[in-house]
């Protein structure tokens, strides 16, 4: 029995909140093993399109032999110039799942995961430039003191970027078990598994730039989105959930609601989900990795 790519999260209920329209056209900004594409498909007459985005190549292996299917290798930052340069002006809906696939933690040789010793990388696009070891090598005390505080919300995030310059300047930080011994003197024993998520956590979110191409993709959402078309988006982590009910409240990331000339309340959509989805008792006995996904949806006005 062969290990899945990857098990897509909330499949059902994403897609109901997407409200498929036979003819319509739409982009799934994260392709993985196209779980969530494959169902988008099912849904959709001869007529309509879909158009999926991953920035790694190792995703086009899964791709289905579709007419209607477009496979976009592209990080999903490039949302809006990617759909123009093939045609295509306005979708009717917009799907980003944001969790990392089963498959790059499983992939042991790509360094996301603590479980396991490999080189310190983390690309997702194997052709970028930047990769976890240059963070953990290269980074100042501030640079990396920032990145474990924001990205991996590290309580005490200079203490571990302590530890890191101290190992670093004995030899340099290779591998993900380079990594786990040099925070080892700052690692607590009864949550070890926790904060070395988090640690990880924190480089990935660095090495592949992920909240600016999360905040560039949502803006250019609003832009491609037909009135009335749907935006549908699963996170894994607050820093994500935040930006995504923030945007999806008020058009911005702050969450504040502009008001017009009268006084009257503006933002972009209207939400669909006025409390996150989360995944089913019966879905986390099944894939315990769907235990953190926030499910959240709105219509553009």
């Amino acid at each position: 029995m062969t290990t899945p790519y990857h098990t897509p999260v909330l499949l059902e209920e994403s897609i109901s909140l997407l409200d498929l329209q036979p003819a319509g056209t739409y982009a799934d900004l994260t392709f993985g093993g196209g779980g969530h594409s494959r169902r988008i498909l099912e849904g959709l007459g001869l007529e309509g399109r879909l158009f999926s985005f991953d920035q790694d190549r190792d995703t086009e292996a899964n791709a289905p032999d579709d007419p209607r299917f477009h496979y976009v290798a592209s990080n999903f930052r490039f949302l809006r110039g990617q759909l123009r340069y093939r045609g295509v002006e306005q979708v009717d809906g917009i799907l980003a799942d944001l969790g990392v696939s089963s498959h790059h933690f499983d992939a042991t040789e790509r360094g996301f995961s603590f479980r396991g010793e490999a080189t310190l990388d983390m690309r997702m696009n194997q052709r970028g430039r930047l990769t976890a070891a240059e963070v953990v090598n290269q980074y100042d005390h501030e640079a990396l003191t920032r990145i474990l505080g924001d990205w991996g919300e590290l309580e005490t995030p200079w203490k571990v970027a302590n530890c890191i310059e101290r190992a670093r300047k004995e030899q340099p930080i290779q591998t993900t078990a380079d990594l786990v011994a040099a925070v080892a003197p700052c690692t607590p024993k009864k949550n070890e598994s926790k904060f070395l998520t988090k640690l990880f956590q924190a480089l990935r979110i660095e090495v592949n730039g992920e909240m600016e191409a999360l905040k560039m993709a949502l803006e250019q959402s609003l832009k491609m989105l037909r009135p009335g078309g749907r935006l549908v988006v699963i996170s894994y982590h607050s820093l994500e959930d935040r930006l995504v009910k923030n945007f999806l409240k008020s058009g911005n990331f702050e969450g504040q609601i502009e008001k017009d000339f009268f006084g009257r309340s503006t933002t972009p959509f209207e939400l669909v989900t006025r409390k996150a989805v989360v995944p089913s008792q019966e879905e986390l006995n099944r894939n315990p990795r769907s235990r953190s996904a926030k499910l959240r949806a709105a219509i553009k006005l």
